[in-house]
């Protein structure tokens, strides 16, 4: 069984690790894998052997709880937030006069200026001043009681995180502070102390009351902004969740009638007027339109709608009134898809990520070992243990593992949901760490470089025909054809001509052409159209037109000879043209020093000629579908680091083979479940994007985990006191809190730097 649930209580990597310890040693778990940044827990389990109740059971002993996707996982992240919030607001109320109290006195007595009540003096009176202190301290650690429980349930099971640093040092500091103050109630004024400078001498005035209640609310603060960052970098998916209408008019019957957008069916007829929204996924009926793609695909032109054409949910109708019939409803429509897979990506590790949150593990026991081993050190120099308190609560307070945490997953996070608003669907954490480890790119030609499918490129006249008069007689003969050359016809007339008229006769002569009869000016006009067999056989002389038929063959175009009335009117041209930005796309690419080849089962000169039209320097051509992947694989063994880039069914084979496979998102299913990455727009500069995107995710994570190690590498040694040894200060632990929630808080703000890429704007790969 599988099943993916949200985590609530995780406060740092080493928490994560700590489900993932317990989930896993359960019998019949197969895999328990944890994602910190997205608070996700994806399962696969039998259920025969061990039950989802047990699972859970285990993870709440651990200090955690789970919680299934089906609820309002929304509302209970901002109930965490609002809680964080007032755990905050209110240990600050009650640590400010704390605070102020256990200082203020020492100040003043430093300044000579006693105004202080003698029995609150901590000068004179500690065992007072020690009780005030305990009582506002109480309340702080009772609002931060959580922490305490996930901290020592971690330890405990073997799986110190952060909060057992936390809980640990802060606990430590505490039981000192009430030991020191009991003492005084028992032992001020016998012969132990005889005198009040004996006393303060000894350190019994000495509390860290306040440095506990600090401590809690820093690290409640650096909690609050942390998990307010991490709820801003899953706006992405909110942003998708949030376009798809709530309702949607139907007509059944022939009635029109509103309803839920959950009742909607397949086959149902959907009416949309401009300016609404499409409520789920279907091909055009009746009437046209443009509609506005640009929330699903990134691309910000409208794209206009006819009948039989693909309508996306979610997508927004802008000028005309449609029916459409419901095809994809529910988690099927592309909307849907498109949110499993950002949500998948965002929910899935990075190989780098792993490796960070095994140290992560390892790391909290360490610096355990570190302070324990410091503390004894200082207390066999000679110090006392008041001293030896203060560096082992520092030690452990600095020392969080929690930044070099939140390095990767948040990172990860952010790059996938920058890539979804530009169009990009990256399906996991390891395919944007690879994208940018990318050589080569392999580019399929039919439909990826070029458009797909033909498009008149020429019109060639030579006789006594008009240009106009050849194309409207050739697109009206081929109004009765089904040949996709005759189809790139008909569409161009039609934009020039509108209504074409249709042919008196017509006959088609098998892999040769078509003859019809065409009533045109005032007289019937015989059009023969097709190949040089085809004319040679109607005996038409088309000599004149060899030299420019021979040109548009080796430019990789398809020459149509055209004759009216049994004379030489001319050629009209035919080719599977490059995209608009195939050029520029390309271009970017080799500015990467990415090597780029296109693959194609087309002729050498066809293949050339868009080769050379499009910039690509390297073609291989008349591969057949299956040897595409051979030919992957053969650029892998030279050590490139291969992305295959296509949109068809035979592309699929070489997509699964290549280091990363990118569909075009306007191409098949079969391509687009093979791909590790969908391009929506079907555009190819989303192939340089997705590699930048990559690079600069990346970049971002290693400066992440750089401060984070420098931060822990330079702060345990401060903390240990080495800068005291050489007369320095010692490290307060509030000061040393106040960094350690720095350091998170850093590492997230960094990370969101992301969102503020123009991948749109990019003008090279140049990182």
């Amino acid at each position: 069984m599988e099943l993916a649930v949200t985590i609530s209580g995780m406060t740092c990597a080493a928490c994560a690790k700590n489900i993932e310890r317990v989930v896993n040693k359960l019998d019949g778990v197969s895999v328990g894998q944890v994602n910190f940044g997205t608070e996700k827990l994806k399962l696969k389990f039998n259920d025969k052997i061990v039950s989802y109740d047990k699972i859970l059971a285990v993870v709440q002993r651990a200090g955690y709880n789970l919680h299934t996707l089906e609820s309002d996982n929304e509302t209970r992240k901002q109930d965490e937030i609002d809680q964080l919030r007032n755990t905050f607001k209110w240990s600050l109320i009650i640590t400010v006069p704390l605070f102020l109290f256990s200082m203020l006195p020492m100040i003043f007595y430093s300044l000579n200026m006693p105004v202080i009540p003698p029995q609150w003096d901590p000068m004179h009176h500690p065992q007072y001043n020690g009780l005030i202190q305990l009582i506002l301290t109480l309340p702080v650690m009772w609002l931060n009681r959580k922490l305490f429980k996930r901290g020592f349930a971690a330890f405990f099971t073997g799986a110190a995180n952060m909060d057992s640093l936390i809980a640990k040092g802060t606990s430590v500091a505490f039981v000192f502070s009430v030991y020191i103050t009991i003492e005084n109630f028992l032992l001020i004024g016998t012969s132990l102390y005889a005198t009040f400078e004996e006393m303060v001498f000894m350190g019994r005035n000495q509390f860290y009351f306040e440095t506990v209640a600090v401590i809690l609310t820093l690290i409640v603060l650096g909690k609050y902004l942390e998990a307010k960052t991490k709820g801003g970098t899953s706006a992405a998916i909110k942003k998708l969740m949030g376009l798809a209408p709530k309702s949607a008019n139907i007509e059944r019957n022939g009635i029109e009638m509103e309803i839920s957008i959950e009742d909607v069916a397949v086959g149902d007829i959907i009416l949309v007027k401009p300016g609404e929204k499409m409520p789920v996924d279907g091909v055009v009926v009746q009437g046209v339109t443009s509609v506005d793609e640009s929330m699903l695909t990134g691309e910000s032109m409208p794209v206009g709608k006819n009948i039989g054409d693909n309508i996306i949910g979610a997508s927004i109708n802008k000028n005309g009134s449609i029916k459409y019939k419901a095809t994809k409803i529910g988690k099927n429509t592309v909307l849907a898809q498109i949110i499993k897979l950002v949500e998948d990506a965002q929910n899935s590790k990075a190989p780098i990520a792993r490796i960070a949150d095994t140290i992560s593990g390892y790391f909290a026991y360490g610096v355990l070992a570190i302070a324990v081993l410091v503390g004894v050190a200082w207390f066999l120099a000679g110090y006392d243990f008041s001293f030896v308190m203060m560096i082992v609560v520092s030690i452990l307070v600095i020392a969080c593992p929690c930044a070099l945490g939140l390095a990767t997953p948040t990172a990860i996070m952010v790059g996938t949901g920058k890539g979804a608003e530009n169009g990009i669907l990256i399906k996991g954490g390891d395919s944007l760490e690879t994208a940018h480890k990318i050589t080569t790119v392999v580019l399929d030609k039919t439909g990826t470089v070029t458009k797909g499918k033909p498009y008149v490129t020429d019109i060639i006249r030579k006789g006594d025909f008009l240009e106009d008069e050849i194309l409207l007689l050739a697109a009206s003969a081929e109004t009765k054809s089904e040949h996709p050359l005759g189809e790139a016809i008909i569409n161009f007339g039609t934009k020039k001509f509108g209504t074409l008229p249709e042919p008196t006769s017509f006959n088609s002569v098998t892999g040769q052409g078509i003859i019809a009869k065409i009533f045109y000016q005032n007289a019937e006009k015989n059009v023969i159209i097709g190949n040089s067999r085809l004319m040679l056989e109607s005996q038409i002389d088309m000599k004149d037109y060899f030299v420019d038929s021979d040109r548009l063959a080796l430019d990789g175009k398809t020459p149509i000879y055209i004759a009216i009335n049994g004379k030489p009117a001319g050629i009209i041209a035919v080719a599977d043209v490059i995209k608009q930005e195939s050029k520029a796309a390309i271009k970017r690419l080799y500015d990467m020093n990415i090597d780029v080849v296109m693959i194609t089962g087309d002729n050498k000169n066809t293949a050339a000629a868009v080769a050379s039209q499009a910039g690509i320097n390297k073609v291989l051509a008349e591969v057949l579908p299956q040897d595409k992947a051979a030919n992957v694989e053969k650029l892998q063994k030279k050590g490139d680091k291969v992305a295959m880039v296509g949109d068809g069914i035979n592309d699929a084979p070489a997509l699964v083979r290549a280091d990363i496979g990118i569909a075009i998102g306007n191409g098949t299913d079969v391509a687009i479940e093979s791909a590790q990455i969908v391009l929506m727009r079907g555009d190819l500069r989303g192939v340089s994007q997705a590699i930048y995107l990559s690079k600069i995710t990346m970049r971002n994570i290693k400066q992440n985990l750089f401060w984070a190690f420098s931060y822990n590498i330079a702060g345990i040694p401060i903390a240990a006191g080495l800068l005291h040894i050489f007369g320095g200060p010692l490290l307060n632990p509030m000061i040393a809190a106040l960094a350690m929630s720095f350091s998170s808080v850093s590492v997230l703000l960094n990370v969101l730097r992301i969102r503020k890429l123009n991948l749109g704007g990019l003008e090279n790969g140049k990182v």
